[in-house]
């Protein structure tokens, strides 16, 4: 039988171990330092819808910085993305000031555009990853539940009559609505996706797309079961053609002519795809199979 200063000893011995262990793991995290995180919502969401995707950053990469924009929230996210983009941009821009070792993005639906805009037109971002969660990147068309909630007088098909004039531009999904049978009018009616896919001439492309490619890496989440982005494949920069059928990224003019760094982005080895079944749009970042799966390995 051990004496009492034999337990004690052991005791000691015990603690000190579990106090080096704690150090070492603190010193670990120091070392290696998670780069933060900002967060932007979408179409009439708030901060506030991002619980538990806090909750999962939180506990796969501890001591993180995360900060989700407060700005535009619900219907005032109905104004124009270019007037969105500055205010993000003003909120977000010292952020990046205080991160030596840059920033990673996580843009939400509507907030991937947004996020869009602001890496094309901002010169000395210094953004990371670049994480689109289900986000119209090649635009929106279809008879969404938030198309007849926004305009129950129209449909898909007769939309651009609205969305294609001054009145149409200033409400933020006509910003990026593309009706695949009048692309005509698109081009020259569209003052913000047009602009940003340098479908519609714009003096400002090369310098936009030398911005957009400061990013490292691009990864553009999307699935089949979203129910709003319209066709799904937007998420990842695919769309319809004349006839509604699909055209892949890498089918894509944009893509092919490299308009605003797709193409180098994958030439590099930075552009990612990461497509999942079975979540609905506004599952995305509640979802923890997503999160393990698509986002997580990118926010170191």
């Amino acid at each position: 039988m051990k004496g009492p200063s034999a337990v004690s000893s052991r005791r000691k011995s015990g603690v000190t171990r579990l106090l080096w262990t704690l150090f070492g793991a603190c010193l670990v995290a120091t070392v290696i330092g998670y780069k933060p995180v900002v967060i932007v919502h979408g179409l009439f969401d708030s901060s506030g819808v991002f619980v538990e995707l806090l909750r999962f950053i939180n506990q796969s990469h501890p001591g993180t910085n995360v900060s989700v924009i407060d700005l535009f929230d619900r219907s005032s996210s109905l104004q124009p993305l270019w007037k969105q983009v500055e205010g993000f941009k003003e909120a977000i821009y010292p952020i990046m000031q205080n991160a030596a070792d840059g920033v990673h993005f996580i843009c939400y639906s509507q907030g991937g555009l947004i996020c869009r805009g602001i890496l094309s037109t901002l010169p000395n971002h210094n953004v990371h990853s670049f994480i689109s969660l289900s986000s119209p990147q090649a635009g929106q068309y279809g008879d969404t539940d938030y198309l007849k909630y926004l305009f129950p007088q129209f449909m898909k098909s007769n939309l651009f009559h609205f969305c294609y004039t001054g009145v149409g531009q200033r409400i933020s999904i006509c910003n990026y609505w593309k009706d695949p049978h009048h692309t005509d009018m698109y081009v020259n009616g569209s003052d913000y996706l047009a602009l940003l896919n340098s479908e519609r001439s714009n003096p400002n492309s090369t310098v936009w797309k030398n911005n957009f490619l400061r990013i490292k890496k691009l990864v553009l989440i999307g699935g089949p079961d979203d129910g709003v982005i319209t066709p799904w494949q937007s998420s990842q920069f695919g769309f319809y053609n004349d006839n509604e059928t699909v055209v892949e990224i890498k089918d894509q003019d944009l893509y092919l002519r490299d308009v605003f760094g797709l193409k180098t982005l994958n030439a590099r080895g930075d552009l990612f795809l990461c497509s999942m079944a079975g979540v609905e749009h506004v599952k995305w970042h509640s979802n923890d199979t997503v999160f393990n799966t698509c986002i997580e390995k990118w926010l170191v």
